[in-house]
Order: C-alpha cells, then sequence, then structure tokens
C-alpha cells in the first residue's frame, strides 16, 4: 500500500491502474424490471426541510406514488438535543448556516435492494436511519461522529451505503440491511459527495472545505480548509490514493477558481470526471489515466444573478450533475443562476437554458431519456428530455427538495400504512 501522508497523487501507474480498473458509478437505463419479483422502479426525492420523501413514479408521467415520515422519532431527538447542550448548539447551527433558518431532516436516502426499507441520512440529527416502508417505523439509526450527517452512496450490489460525517472529517461505510459499521476512513475537510466505482472496488470521497463562511474573496480560498478527492479500496477503506485539484487547476491557469470538488459523475467506461467546483457557472473534465483537467465548460450567468459570491447558498453556484446513461449527455443544475441545461459531451455545447427556481440536483430517470432535477425553491421536480434539452413536466413535492435517487418498493405500495 503507497503512503498516502500527502496530498499529491500517490504515483503516475496509480493513476493509470485506477483509471482502468475503477470506473465509476454513473446511471444506466431502466429496463423496466426489478433485483425482486413483486417490486416496482421509483424515484425517492427527499424533502430536506419537510422531514418528508416524495415517492414518484421512476419516468413517464412521474406521478407520486406515496410519502414517507423520515422523522417519525422527531420528538426523540429533539429531547436528547434539548438535553444536551452541546448537540443543541451545533443543531441550531446548522438551522442557520447550511440549513438556511431551517432544520435539515433529510439529505440522502436509498431504498434496499429487497424495497423494505429507505435509508436515510438526516443532517440535523446526525445521524442515518433505516425507514420501514410497511409501517413507517425506524428500523436501525446510526448516529454518526461528530454533529452532522451529510451525502450518502450506495454500493452497487446495493447491500452498504456510505455516509459523510461532515463535522468530523470522516466516512462511515454501513450494512444496509443492519445499520453495523462495516468500516470507516479520514478525509479532507468537511466530506460531501460520495461514489461507489461500477464495480464496487473503490469509494471516492469529495470534501468541500468550509462553505459557510464570508471569506469568499479568490486570495482567501486557503481558508476554507483541506479539499482534496479520497479514494479507498472498498473492502479495506484505506486510502490507496489523493487527488488535489489545486494544482491541477493551476496547471492552466485557473488559481482564482476553488478546489472545492462538488457533484460529480464519471463517464460510463470510468476514464473521465466531470465536476462542479465552488462559486463556478459550469464544469470540468479530468482526464484519470492523464491526471489533468482536459476541458473546462464555462455556462451562462443569468443577469438576474449577483456576482456577489458571499450570496451563493453554501458557495455553490451550480450544484447538481449527472448523465445520460450512454454518456452522450450531461445536464447541469444551475443552482443560483435559476435554470437547468443539457450539454452534449462531445462538443460541450449546451443546450436550451430550462428555467428553474433554485434546481438543486440532478438525477436520471428510470427509463434514461430524461434528467430529472429538484427545484429547491419551487418545491417540486422537473423532468428535461435528454434528447431535446426541452422541459416534459414538472411535478410538485415537499419543502426544499434536494437529493433524488432511484430505487424500488412492493408493487402494490402506497405508503406506510397506519
Amino acid at each position: 500500500m503507497p503512503a498516502v501522508g500527502t496530498r499529491h497523487l500517490c504515483s503516475v501507474a496509480a493513476a493509470l491502474v485506477l483509471a482502468v480498473t475503477a470506473p465509476a458509478t454513473t446511471a444506466t437505463a431502466s429496463t423496466g424490471s426489478a433485483p425482486g419479483t413483486g417490486l416496482r422502479e421509483v424515484l425517492f426525492v427527499g424533502n430536506n426541510w419537510d422531514g418528508t420523501a416524495d415517492v414518484l413514479r421512476s419516468s413517464g408521467d412521474y406521478a407520486k406514488v406515496g410519502r414517507i415520515d423520515v422523522v417519525p422519532d422527531r420528538a426523540e431527538r429533539m429531547a436528547e438535543i434539548n438535553a444536551d447542550p452541546i448537540k443543541w448548539i451545533y443543531f441550531m447551527a446548522i438551522r442557520h448556516s447550511v440549513g438556511e433558518g431551517h432544520d435539515q431532516f433529510a439529505d440522502d436516502m436509498y431504498a434496499t435492494p429487497d424495497g423494505t426499507s429507505v435509508v436515510v441520512s438526516r443532517p440535523s440529527f446526525a445521524d442515518v436511519v433505516s425507514i420501514d416502508l410497511s409501517d413507517g417505523g425506524v428500523n436501525w439509526r446510526f448516529r454518526v461522529s461528530g454533529y452532522r450527517a451529510d451525502h450518502m452512496a450506495a454500493s452497487p450490489d446495493g447491500t452498504r451505503v456510505a455516509v459523510s460525517a461532515s463535522t468530523s472529517n470522516t466516512v462511515h461505510v454501513l450494512d444496509i440491511a443492519g445499520g453495523r459499521e462495516l468500516g470507516r476512513f479520514a478525509t479532507g475537510d468537511k466530506p460531501h459527495e460520495n461514489i461507489f466505482g461500477a464495480d464496487g472496488r473503490y469509494l471516492y470521497n469529495m470534501s468541500i472545505g468550509e462553505v459557510n463562511t464570508a471569506a469568499d474573496a479568490p486570495w482567501l480560498d486557503w481558508t476554507k480548509g483541506d479539499r482534496h478527492i479520497t479514494v479507498v479500496d472498498a473492502a479495506t477503506y484505506r486510502p490507496v490514493r489523493i487527488v488535489d485539484m489545486r494544482e491541477r487547476l493551476d496547471a492552466i491557469g485557473l488559481r482564482d477558481f476553488s478546489d472545492a470538488v462538488r457533484p460529480a459523475v464519471f463517464s460510463p467506461d470510468g476514464s473521465k470526471l466531470y465536476f462542479q467546483v465552488s462559486f463556478f457557472n459550469g464544469f470540468f473534465e479530468y482526464d484519470l489515466a492523464d491526471d489533468r483537467i482536459t476541458r473546462t465548460k464555462t455556462l451562462p450567468k443569468n443577469p438576474a444573478t449577483s456576482d456577489d459570491r458571499t450570496t451563493f447558498v453554501n458557495d455553490s453556484r451550480h450544484h447538481g450533475l449527472s448523465m445520460k446513461p450512454d454518456g452522450s449527455k450531461l445536464c447541469v443544475a444551475g443552482t443560483m443562476d435559476d435554470y437547468a441545461t443539457v450539454v452534449d459531451r462531445a462538443t460541450l455545447r449546451e443546450g436550451p437554458l430550462v428555467p428553474a427556481v433554485k434546481p438543486y440536483w440532478a438525477t436520471v430517470s428510470g427509463d434514461g431519456r430524461d434528467c430529472v432535477v429538484s427545484e429547491s425553491g419551487a418545491d417540486r421536480v422537473t423532468a428535461i428530455d435528454f434528447a431535446t434539452g426541452e422541459k416534459r413536466l414538472s411535478v410538485p413535492v415537499g419543502d426544499h427538495p434536494q437529493r433524488v435517487r432511484l430505487g424500488h418498493v412492493p408493487a402494490d405500495w402506497t405508503g406506510p400504512g397506519v
């Protein structure tokens, strides 16, 4: 195992090995079949400020199937917080900083492979819980280290889930069925996005540093902390590679750009990483084998959006990125610029700018035909046709939708029983 006490690449050889052997998870087109009998594919939409998740059809008309309360134990959790001054301070800090004056109850979620439960990370409660889809009760609860839970990722086989513990610079990997911790690893400051490789051999974590300070000017970027991509062996959870985008941005003359990697997606063959960074209205293409940024895409600014970085929500100008299953198109959520757009991957030419209110995430429909964007400022999700780049439809959901994930529920499921 090569040493990882440096923020640089372990070696060029390691880069080449990872590029060839570890293509990362990207969305694949649905065939309409489920991994077990009696299941139907759906989209889970996490309404972060509501503490609910809406369950929609995974394509077509995206009709609502049911709704889940992801904080059924709210009274118990609040009693614990109110009895502990330190927990209360962090709870209130989350509300008034990253929560924009609201509590954060549903950041990310994945259904279990058998469709019986959904696992949810709850930032304000600093935990991950499994909610029983039959009765809405809590199957298990895992308290993350520190005081806030964030983005998750499910392994390709659906048996494990990784969650970022953002205040302790740690990622926990849990057994999705029982909540047992299988391993953990250290990250850069404020771990955020997690992505499993398609074959399950590697797990990638992107740390974003401090996003709630007003020190947003480029010359103060160093105050944001140590931000890098940590790649670990998904069997041992030991680091195998550290990638610091600061050097790669500097190499192409972009010294004033943040190196905080936000949402990211890999090409189907795993050779390219497309990623967003703090404050930037666009994204980058990074070649894993060559270890360099190969293309930069700057997207249009909304004239109504201020260029004052301190006005961007949690340092994000654009936050949300997905890819059509065949790798031909990217879909971008232009969060602060109030639009979403489909970009041709070959030419990097954007399509129509589809108006959207504070779009926060982009995913792919079950049939692979649409990009589905959560409009956190309008409490709806919007489907955009990958082929035309035009809006197809919008569906109302709960308060401040963020993550949208594909999963399965029982075929006749319409919500937890009372």
